[in-house]
């Protein structure tokens, strides 16, 4: 077989051949009172011809120039105060002459951004790009820097909305990124490195990709226009130069692009802005269910056709999911018509969902296809110790960051103990990991709530500390 390279090279001598011919057809010779003297020959200048066989030849400059201007460069700091154990001294801090307070040093951080709104100056970045910082300073593309503001940021999504005060904005449409297809034609672009504008091209290689470790909810477009470290938060359009993700994430053994590059699409962005924008955070919905992975013994033993899908193990009292009729042992294979390949699937499914509207849910069980609808309810934001038991007064739980989700790390972290609080005389502290609670597992706060739930006499729960996993009597 010949080689694709080879192909190629093959295909564009001959393309540039008829070129040639095209564009250098012999002429009459000129007479030699008009020729240029010896020494005196025009300069030889190479050019692509303007046409071809009568074809004016494609370029994406006239889209490129309506685009550009909305794509932003960001710089984010964040101030991270580093102290000295051995400041601690106060002889070794005088005899050293160390400063009281600890020093600080400074990190940056480097993305990109798109304004999607001119007259409210909102710019659509990533929740990575701008995470913690004491400070954005915003690059428009005419060499202006101005300084942002941030609006709000969803680290689930990675989805953050910055405003600029600037007059004079060009902001992109946002299209309809449902109606993508795989084969579309892509553009990129960002601030790779630090570089500047810089624009890359390709297609849409995939559609709804997701189980990319510590990346969040995830339903990405996959493309193979080139995508570096800079590039986050940058536009990725259609030859219309219609907004259709923001640049999020590659895949690189380098550090560098290798032409697997992912996007989040423009209509899951312009969701959360819109949720940002109204109430400053993202209300997401729950099915209250525990689900676990389809594997081939499960596949086998339930007589399924393949070991794909999400299998209900708990459906939570009062939840979704039980007025919706879904039963333990239903095999969840589809949600809203996304085909749900695992646990992680389904918890993509149910994070992206709007809370209150309609979810359709195909499941099997005992060998039929079923199709559920459900209403998702609000997820509970934090939850306090003191209502679930009286013995965990002072403690705040709150759920594990996606990041850490998708990592495989499950349970519910303690957001804070108040000091002098019968949690804190428990020896809970701020940052445990509760895994379990009397030997059973905690997925979020919907399990911590109903393992609760019995009042139960004993109350044991495993904790991760740091690098310690142990268990913890509360009394």
């Amino acid at each position: 077989m010949r080689p694709i390279a080879s192909f190629f090279v093959l295909v564009l001598a001959a393309a540039l051949g008829g070129a040639i011919a095209l564009q250098f057809q012999p002429t009459a010779p000129v007479p030699a009172a008009e020729r240029p003297l010896d020494g005196l020959l025009p300069q030889a200048r190479a050019a692509l011809p303007p046409e071809v066989a009568g074809q004016a030849l494609p370029s994406l400059a006239p889209m490129l120039r309506t685009v550009m201007p909305a794509v932003v460069s960001i710089q984010s700091k964040h101030v991270v105060r580093v102290s000295n154990p051995l400041a601690a001294d106060p002889f070794f801090r005088q005899f050293f002459g160390l400063p009281d307070m600890p020093a600080e040093r400074v990190e940056q951080a480097l993305g990109s951004g798109v304004v999607v709104d001119a007259a409210r100056g909102l710019v659509l970045t990533n929740n990575h790009v701008v995470e913690s910082a004491d400070g954005i300073k915003v690059t428009l593309s005419d060499g202006r820097t101005v300084e942002g503001q941030l609006v709000g940021a969803d680290p689930g999504t990675d989805v953050a909305v910055v405003r600029i005060p600037a007059q004079g904005l060009t902001a992109l449409k946002i299209a309809d990124s449902s109606q993508l297809q795989v084969g579309d034609f892509v553009v990129a672009v960002g601030n790779p490195f630090g570089l500047g504008q810089t624009v890359t091209s390709g297609i849409v290689s995939a559609l709804g990709r997701s189980g990319l470790q510590g990346l969040g909810y995830q339903n990405m477009i996959q493309t193979d226009a080139s995508i570096n470290p800079g590039n986050s938060g940058g536009a990725l359009v259609n030859l219309r130069g219609e907004l259709i993700g923001i640049n999020r994430a590659i895949y690189s053994p380098t550090g560098s692009s290798v032409g697997i590059g992912f996007a989040i699409p423009s209509d899951l962005a312009r969701d959360v802005m819109g949720q940002l924008l109204a109430n400053g955070k993202v209300v997401r919905g729950s099915l209250g269910v525990d689900a676990q992975d389809v594997n081939d013994r499960i596949a086998r033993a339930l007589n399924l056709p393949n070991a794909r899908g999400a299998l209900v193990a708990r459906v939570y009292p009062g939840s979704a999911a039980q007025s919706a009729g879904v039963k333990v042992g239903d095999v969840v294979t589809a949600v809203n018509g996304q085909t749900i390949a695992n646990a992680q699937g389904l918890h993509n499914a149910e994070g992206l969902a709007s809370v209150g509207k309609p979810v359709t849910l195909q499941v099997l069980r005992n060998g039929r296809a079923l199709t559920l609808s459900a209403a998702l309810k609000v997820q509970a934001d934090k939850l306090n110790g003191g209502q679930l038991d009286a013995r965990l007064q002072g403690a705040v739980f709150d759920d594990l960051p996606e990041s850490l989700k998708q990592k495989g790390l499950t349970g519910v972290v303690v957001a804070q103990v108040a000091p002098g609080s019968r949690a804190s005389s428990n020896n809970l502290q701020a940052g445990d990991l509760v895994a379990q609670v009397n030997g059973t597992d905690v997925a979020d706060l919907a399990a911590l709530q109903a393992a609760l739930a019995a009042k139960p006499a004993r109350l044991q729960l495993t904790l991760v500390r740091g690098q310690m996993v142990g268990t913890l009597s509360i009394q």
